[in-house]
């Protein structure tokens, strides 16, 4: 039987005031709405308890498998405002099924589609005072799912708990769309081959943290990974999809190899770029193929993707103590590739496949 997530008897709301006082600066995470949805699974009765209730603490045993075995995978969407005043989701359906391959690959239990759509849907409808409707502010969603038994032997749990949460966001670069400088990582990797690479889940981040610090260190805003087998082949960055433009206006992109998370950020721009003149390509990218073509200049533009950031330029990869830079101020493509999308996203423009899911 399908999910509803129905509203408790006596929901909590915050004031509108309080409301728009947060939309003046939400930042990124900073801020949650009134109620999350929750679920609950075992193996006896399968996925049931399913509610929107106030959002609150998540009481967890010590014992909880989760804490040692890190069983837990998430996703993250947003819903935007259009200037009529109607609140839509982008893409559900592709974050849905996602969420069931990466529970899959944690021996999770596949949480169907619609039931993962109708979650974020209720949560939405019911916290549509939530969502901003300023310059690129949004309501961003965090669906999770995670081992909740109690025991400590190293086995698939058999009780799971699946929560989603919502938090206003603010634009993601405040002063503008800025470009960043990349340290490349050769010693540390993000995942291995058969490992959990394509998976959303906590433990691929958690593998980044250190190389992260290191690129702070070399003064970089994030760390460019490469395969784990060779160190030759690039992979993607701590938590963000990959992109190259070259001179003759083809957009490359490693391809889904098992060690890449498959974005849907990274997918939509594959699939609009013919209509802004560039031909799109998935493929085995080497990084010295990226860094000797940056010093030819027939790679013009570098960017990484995802959903928080959308586009984010790339300025420099610095790698074994040199800087391969890009002329920033020339490029064409990585801009109007991101109003694209964000025309897209919040209606500015036709969204001529389906994308756009109206909530309310």
């Amino acid at each position: 039987m399908p999910l509803t997530f129905d509203l408790p008897d006596q929901p909590r709301y915050m004031g509108d005031d309080a409301i728009a006082g947060i939309w003046q600066n939400p930042g990124f995470g900073s801020y949650f709405t009134d109620h999350m949805a929750v679920a609950n699974w075992d193996r006896q009765t399968g996925w049931h308890n399913d509610r929107i209730v106030d959002y609150a603490p998540v009481a967890m045993d010590p014992a909880g498998a989760v804490y040692p075995y890190a069983q837990e995978i998430f996703e993250g969407l947003k819903a935007y405002r259009h200037a009529d005043g109607t609140v839509w989701l982008f893409r559900p359906q592709a974050n849905a099924a996602r969420f069931e391959r990466s529970a899959h690959r944690l021996a999770l239990p596949e949480l169907p589609a619609e039931d993962f759509v109708t979650s974020v849907r209720r949560l939405v409808e019911i916290e549509r005072r939530w969502v901003p409707g300023g310059e690129e502010q949004s309501l961003y969603l965090r669906p999770f799912m995670m081992a909740s038994e109690n025991f400590l032997g190293v086995r698939p749990a058999h009780s799971v708990l699946y929560v989603v949460i919502a938090s206003p966001v603010g634009a993601y670069f405040t002063g503008g769309v800025a470009p960043v400088d990349i340290w490349v990582s050769t010693q540390y990797s993000r995942v291995a081959n058969g490992g959990t690479g394509s998976a959303k889940c906590g433990g691929n981040y958690a593998a980044s943290l250190l190389p992260q610090e290191l690129a702070y260190a070399q003064g970089c805003s994030q760390v460019l990974f490469v395969d784990a087998a060779e160190r030759r082949w690039v992979e993607e960055l701590g938590g963000m999809n990959f992109f190259m433009i070259t001179t003759d206006n083809q957009l490359a992109t490693p391809d889904l190899n098992g060690n890449i998370l498959p974005g849907v950020t990274r997918d939509s721009l594959l699939a609009v770029a013919p209509e802004l003149g560039l031909t799109p390509h998935e493929r085995p990218i080497e990084l010295t193929e990226v860094l000797t073509r940056i010093e030819d200049g027939s790679v013009r533009e570098l960017f990484a993707c995802g959903t928080a950031a959308v586009i984010t330029p790339i300025r420099s990869l610095k790698h074994e103590g040199r800087e391969y830079a890009i002329d920033v101020d020339k490029a064409t493509h990585t801009i109007p590739l991101r109003e694209h999308l964000l025309d897209i996203q919040y209606g500015r423009i036709a969204d001529t496949r389906g994308w756009m899911q109206r909530v309310c």
